[in-house]
């Protein structure tokens, strides 16, 4: 489930809207589609958020919080969706996956955002309803979406009270409690009183309540008293024309502070709103300084203005890991890119793409360094960005190459995300513009093959995967050849062939020692170990014993998982129960850590087998369950994995037979309802 980190406020208190949640509860209860519209600015998102801590105990299921504002195509919605979800290896359709998950489900799906991909929104979200029936869906969105039993919620502005009212009566009203709870925060011990009332009431007045417009204006407070705010508010502005799709007057006092509180700004602040408004995932500082310095803005005082615009409430600033990032609110995004004029966007577009370019290159995760977790929590993070990069690229005819070959090089992203959908969009958008039977086009070929064969479409994987094979052997693409065979040897075993598959991996391993490929080296070890798992044990666990050594002696701790599941599902096939229960036990815990799904569901079944194999079968049972329930989150299932299938159907068949149909059904059940932190308790837990 992801939650919606693009908040102007971060965790700033949530005041008033008592009717609204109490009518939006209402209607949650007596309906199944309730849309939140309202100008930009107004309070939607913020709002529909606090729905959800109010009603989110009613939906056994859960909650889930979509976040669409940085989704910039709506080809990209189901699976963006079904990623929120934690749905990962959809195959080609996710939406039937999406649609088999949520049938029996009593869950509330929040979709924020949802102006710019109305028509898909709208269709989407009426099949979803029309086969989950226990489904409640919370839209926020500009305009509603004109599907069949949706109820409508419109966000106006907060109440502004009259200012010559009586103090107690003023500070009922909520434009009123909003502005003294951020006046305080910018003036601290400030509380309403009867000798600055009437001024409040004003200011609320002034900014007709809207709270976007709130929050622009009493940042400026921390450079201005009171009443010179006042004043300046009260003066003439242009107010640009609203947004065609706001259904509120009152967006002009949104777009008329925005304005103002642009007009406030220097020159080079004003440069920099204008240029981060590119980045939809925000930026951190080394970012902005690549991308956005230079004509009119010194890198050295970057710094500087991302303070100045967060003091002025353009830009909110998070603190990660990785250190601080900064962000604006989708209005005041869309704001920033108007003021781009169109050689600065093409001047941008460039450093942003080369930036982007680099980000990928340097977060490949498909490499035997110490920091692969970092690089993919990096790439996560990034995502929103990269769409924009490889937009811009796809869109453009010079970098039409650029964009493919960065697409190529997030593969092991797309597989480990459980992107396989979203990568697949970007290879194919790019294989159809790509036509030079180069390089590039060879390493898009094997790539998208593989993430085909992951979605179980050899009808498009062989094709594709024929032509790199063909490719590759043509002179100045050799280096390209032994990652097509080692696609070609996972193909074979997923036609069945575990003979050609694993002499086909052979081969490409001998090819990547050659050429002292140790990444090269990585990957086919791990592919030789767990599909070879099965035919050849005692060949496989010597490729899983190279392999554990090689990830520790590099410190790679992802990679190091994926050998100690498939050494253990080697060892496992050789007999060995001690030795492949301690290397999966190690690899659940790690990926249950990381939040690994692809690896944690692997480590459960296997897990499974060696508890059916004690004769423990009902903690067999309950394994296969929790093992299931994610095999079913992800739209995967162990019978489409080569060294899993068999095993999978022995130990279920054996659990059944012992414990019999009603006992072996009860534990299932027990094991599936435990969710993914209990599961790995329960499994380490011996």
């Amino acid at each position: 489930m992801k939650s919606n980190g693009g908040l102007l406020t971060g965790g700033a208190s949530f005041v008033g809207r008592r009717r609204e949640l109490a009518m939006a509860r209402k209607a949650l209860i007596h309906g199944r589609l309730l849309t939140l519209t309202g100008a930009g600015g107004v309070g939607k998102t913020r709002l529909a958020l606090q729905i959800v801590e109010h009603v989110k105990g009613a939906y056994r299921d859960g909650v889930g919080v979509v976040e669409l504002g940085t989704l910039e195509t709506g080809e990209l919605l189901e699976p963006a969706v079904a990623s929120a979800l934690g749905l990962r290896d959809t195959g080609p359709d996710p939406m039937n996956v999406l649609v088999d998950r949520m049938s029996g489900k009593r869950m509330l799906l929040v979709l924020d955002n949802c102006e710019h991909l109305r028509a898909i929104c709208a269709r989407f979200v009426d099949r979803l309803l029309r086969v989950a029936p226990r489904l409640r869906i919370l839209v926020t969105s500009r305009q509603t979406l004109g599907v069949y039993g949706e109820q409508v919620l419109t966000v106006r502005p907060l109440a502004v009270p009259d200012p010559g009212r009586p103090l107690g009566e003023i500070a009922r009203h909520d434009s009123v409690r909003l502005l003294e709870d951020r006046m305080a925060d910018v003036l601290p011990g400030f509380s309403l009183a009867a000798d600055n009332a009437c001024r409040v009431a004003r200011l609320a007045q002034r900014l007709e309540g809207v709270p976007l417009a709130i929050e622009l204006a009493v940042a400026r407070l921390r450079t201005m008293p009171l009443d010179q705010l006042i004043r300046e508010l009260d003066k003439p502005i242009d107010v640009l024309e609203a947004d065609t799709c706001a259904t509120l007057p009152r967006h002009h006092s949104v777009r008329a502070t925005t304005e103002w509180s642009f007009g406030l700004c220097s020159a080079a602040e004003q440069r920099l709103w204008a240029r981060l408004s590119m980045f939809p995932a925000g930026a951190d500082l080394d970012t902005a300084e690549s991308v956005c310095s230079g004509d009119g803005i010194d890198a050295g005082d970057v710094l500087d203005l991302l303070a100045g615009l967060v003091d002025k409430s353009v830009l909110c600033c998070e603190r990660r890991e990785s250190g601080l990032r900064y962000r604006m609110l989708e209005s005041l995004r869309a704001y920033g890119c108007e003021r781009l004029t169109p050689s600065e966007k093409d001047r941008l577009r460039e450093r942003y793409v080369d930036h982007h370019r680099r980000l990928v290159e340097d977060s490949q995760i498909d490499r035997m360094v110490p920091d692969q977790l970092e690089r993919y929590r990096r790439l996560q993070v990034e995502l929103p960005n990269v769409r924009v990069a490889l937009e811009a690229c796809l869109s453009t005819p010079e970098l039409t190459r650029v964009g493919l070959d960065t697409a190529s090089a997030l593969w092991c992203y797309w597989l480990l995300a459980g992107s396989l959908i979203e990568g697949r969009y970007w290879l194919e958008r790019g294989l159809h513009l790509v036509r030079e039977p180069g390089r590039i086009r060879a390493t898009a070929l094997w790539v998208d093959s593989m993430l085909a064969l992951r979605q179980g479409d050899l009808v498009m994987a062989l094709p594709r995967l024929g032509e790199c094979l063909d490719l590759a052997r043509r002179p100045g693409n050799e280096a390209v050849l032994p990652y097509a065979i080692r696609t070609a040897g996972v193909a074979a075993f997923s036609s069945g062939d575990h003979e050609r598959g694993l002499s086909l991996l052979q081969e490409s391993l001998a090819l990547h020692r050659a050429g002292e490929n140790l990444d090269g080296v990585m990957l086919n070890l791990y592919y030789a170990s767990a599909y070879g798992s099965v035919g050849h044990p005692e060949r496989a666990a010597e490729f899983g014993e190279e392999l554990l050594t090689l990830c520790e002696k590099h410190h790679a701790r992802v990679s190091r998982a994926y050998a100690q599941l498939a050494l253990g599902v080697a060892r496992w096939n050789l007999g060995d129960c001690r030795r492949a229960e301690a290397l999966v036990t190690s690899a659940a815990l790690f990926a249950g850590e990381v939040n690994d799904r692809w690896c944690l569901t692997q480590c459960l079944e296997v897990l499974a087998w060696i508890a059916g194999a004690r004769e423990e079968h009902g903690r067999a049972a309950g394994l296969m369950g929790a093992a299931h329930a994610l095999w079913q989150a992800m739209g995967a299932s162990p019978e489409r994995l080569w060294y899993h299938a068999a095993w999978h159907e022995q130990c279920r068949e054996r659990a059944r037979r012992a414990l019999g149909g009603r006992a072996f059904a009860t534990a299932f059940r027990q094991g599936a309802r435990l969710g993914q932190d209990r599961a790995v308790t329960y499994a380490v837990a011996g």
